[in-house]
């Protein structure tokens, strides 16, 4: 059987650029247990309520939710449990200066497979402020209007 080339997305936390301002990402290897990867590859996941943390020079990532194997029995693995992220010792290290500095959290931006093995994309991020919010939103619409104006525009020029 070949190996698995290229990228296969298996889940995004799409909140997280809105709720977040995305300072540094980095990839990130995981430990998983052979049920977690078979319910990966059937591309079930939930990354919006998870988020890394550093304790004792090691990288873990918290309450990323990956549902139990449908055809596992008992070494089925539990959903939400503590998973273990295989990170260089300076990337750690960076990670938890930056976190150190204050305002900074570690958060799951993308969960996928890169050649056939498990990653996870996480970011160094500081938490938006409401009016924030607010302003990526009025952003995103007025670069709607423009784009709908201008093809409105070229289908007219026709």
């Amino acid at each position: 059987m070949p190996r698995e080339r290229g990228e296969k997305v298996v889940a995004t936390n799409r909140r997280a650029r809105f709720e977040y301002e995305i300072e540094k990402t980095y990839e990130a290897g995981l430990v998983l247990t052979g049920t977690e990867v078979k319910s990966l590859r059937e591309g079930r996941a939930n990354l919006s309520d998870g988020y890394a943390y550093i304790d004792n020079g090691e990288a873990y990532l918290d309450a990323v939710h990956i549902p139990e194997y449908s055809q596992g029995h008992w070494t089925n693995h539990s959903s939400k449990r503590t998973r273990k992220l295989l990170l260089h010792k300076a990337e750690i290290v960076k990670l938890s200066h930056a976190i150190a500095a204050g305002g900074y959290t570690l958060i799951p931006l993308k969960l996928y497979f890169s050649d056939g093995r498990a990653k996870v994309e996480i970011a160094v991020a500081k938490g938006k402020r409401e009016y924030e919010k607010r302003q990526t939103i009025r952003e995103r619409e007025d670069k709607r209007e423009a784009e709908r104006a201008m093809r409105s525009r070229n289908r007219l020029g026709e």
